[in-house]
């Protein structure tokens, strides 16, 4: 059995799904291997609940705030030639006007993509999971938000 100390624990994220007419909110941010498309995500920091840390990355990735209404998925991702594996959270829901507000560093900027878009330029998506993510959106796949436990 591993002692605390060495025991292997996953970067846990969390993500926003938000479709407006057909239309994606994407955030264009400068990753190590280019300019890439995500959904407004970010890592779950110390002492939040994972509704929390999806408002936060949101507002801060695209300027809109954000309102969870279901959990679209949880997905484990480990990117190729990385020791880094990835546990996402995905959430659906909807977003206010964007509000005059600098986005986080790195994120170029927030743009709305329909899905037929989004399919054809998967080669500058930062993960698969962006995909996935969508593709169970459209799918209807939405889960209660009482599934979620926050003890603090």
């Amino acid at each position: 059995m591993a002692n605390e100390t060495n025991q292997w624990k996953p970067n846990v994220t969390v993500a926003a799904v938000v479709e407006s007419r057909g239309n994606f909110l994407l955030v264009e941010e400068q990753a190590e291997d280019g300019i890439r498309y995500n959904q407004p995500a970010g890592h779950l920091e110390e002492g939040e609940s994972l509704l929390e840390a999806v408002v936060r990355e949101t507002l801060e990735e695209s300027a809109h705030r954000f309102t969870p209404t279901g959990l679209v998925g949880v997905y484990q991702y480990r990117k190729p030639g990385s020791a880094i594996t990835y546990l996402r959270f995905a959430f659906a829901g909807e977003v206010s006007a964007p509000e005059d507000r600098p986005l986080d560093t790195g994120i170029l900027r927030a743009l709305w993509m329909p899905v037929a878009d989004i399919r054809a330029c998967r080669e500058r998506h930062r993960s698969p999971l962006l995909m996935q993510c969508v593709d169970d959106y459209i799918a209807g796949r939405r889960y209660p938000l009482q599934l979620l436990h926050h003890h603090s």
